[in-house]
């Protein structure tokens, strides 16, 4: 039977000890990855090779620490964590010299998404039970979701894991081999699925889901986002006038934080259920639109409605979703006029406007627009699987 894997994130509770552990080697990494980037930029600037991240971890460890012993600090860290930080670094450059990603960028302090990355070298390794989980270096960190984390007494196996820090949380993700429960036989038709700004997903079967950022919650926690912002911004402007304290500044900075994981915590469990839902349903195949989200970005009107959509994020859970259950998942190409087609006579309506919510045909066919995108993607022929 093929093995899939699968990702598990939660909350963990560690002690002061571990806290310690977890900054520091966070820390390392990040100051590892800057370094790497920094002397291949300056290697560039000699016109020398670029030194690739198996040859600058063999040079930083055999030749880098040793004649500089005040750098010994790098070694106390994890040294799998740090290896990773310095292929993450040769994965930016590859991305780079392939065009496919600008150039990579320095992470900064408390502003890049750092990780402590960490992998089974032995079998008393990443073990779970109920209510902890074994982490190299750190010994036995407490899991505040109980029961989360498939056990090891129960066959599951933990392959590796990553530790982050969010809004003064600690967070631990892990990759879990699990069999796969592909589905042999989907006896459902196929699906096509119109994502857009008004409406998260249009689905070909009537189903709409709804944009979650026009709901009162979220429209409530927005508004609480722009007045704590508003402190933060004061607060600042005091410390120039000497009536403020670095101290506050750091209060108010975590409570913005916290309300950007809040806001972001909702849109994210409202794509994961609705692409549940989705699932359930079990269709053969299920089709969407590669929409090209960079351009969109370009739009200064539109740009903050797409971010707070996150396409990217649902068609990767998407894809994640499908492989577990054995649906195909097939990918249109961004020109297919998917909106512009008549579900009924085939004729493209080259004139049609974003404004025009109503599809309107010569054939008289009339529909909404996003529930015609979504039929004729059901049918599309030409794709590719993802």
């Amino acid at each position: 039977m093929r093995k899939l894997f699968k990702s598990f994130k939660t909350e963990i509770n560690p002690t002061v000890e571990q806290k310690v552990k977890i900054n520091k080697t966070i820390g390392t990494c990040r100051y590892v990855y800057n370094f790497y980037l920094s002397y291949n930029k300056t290697l560039h600037d000699k016109d020398e090779k670029f030194m690739t991240g198996k040859s600058f971890s063999v040079w930083l460890n055999n030749e880098y620490i040793p004649n500089n012993p005040d750098k010994i600090w790098i070694k106390e860290a994890y040294s799998k964590a740090v290896k990773k930080s310095i292929e993450d670094g040769c994965t930016a450059f590859t991305r780079f010299f392939t065009h496919k990603s600008a150039f990579p960028n320095f992470k900064k302090k408390d502003k890049s998404d750092v990780k402590m990355y960490f992998v089974k070298n032995n079998p008393k390794d990443c073990r779970c039970e109920r209510h902890r989980l074994n982490i190299p270096t750190l010994g036995w960190v407490r899991i505040k979701e109980k029961g989360y984390i498939p056990t090891t007494k129960d066959g599951w196996k933990i392959k590796s894991g990553t530790v982050s820090i969010k809004a003064g949380k600690y967070y631990v993700s892990v990759l879990v081999e699990i069999p796969d429960a592909k589905i042999a036989n989907n006896s459902n038709d196929g699906m096509g699925i119109d994502l857009g700004l008004k409406d998260l997903a249009i689905v070909s079967n009537g189903k709409t889901y709804k944009n979650i950022n026009k709901s009162a919650r979220v429209k409530k926690l927005e508004k609480k986002l722009r007045r704590e912002q508003r402190c933060l911004s004061r607060k600042y402007e005091n410390l120039k006038k000497g009536e403020s304290t670095q101290k506050n500044i750091q209060k108010q900075k975590l409570k913005v934080q916290r309300l950007h994981h809040k806001i972001d915590n909702i849109r994210t469990d409202y794509i994961n259920k609705s692409i549940a839902e989705i699932v359930k349903t079990k269709p053969s195949y299920i089709t969407i639109e590669d929409l090209n989200v960079s351009g969109m970005m370009k739009n200064r009107h539109l740009s903050k409605a797409v971010t707070s959509q996150k396409f990217y994020k649902f068609r990767t859970s998407l894809k994640a979703k499908c492989d577990e259950n054995g649906i195909e998942l097939r990918v249109v190409d961004r020109w297919y006029p998917s909106s512009k087609i008549c579900h009924c006579c085939g004729a493209i309506k080259k004139d049609l406007k974003l404004s025009d919510r109503i599809y309107h045909c010569d054939c008289g066919y009339v529909e909404d627009r996003d529930f015609n995108a979504a039929l004729n993607l059901k049918d599309a022929l030409t794709y590719e699987v993802a």
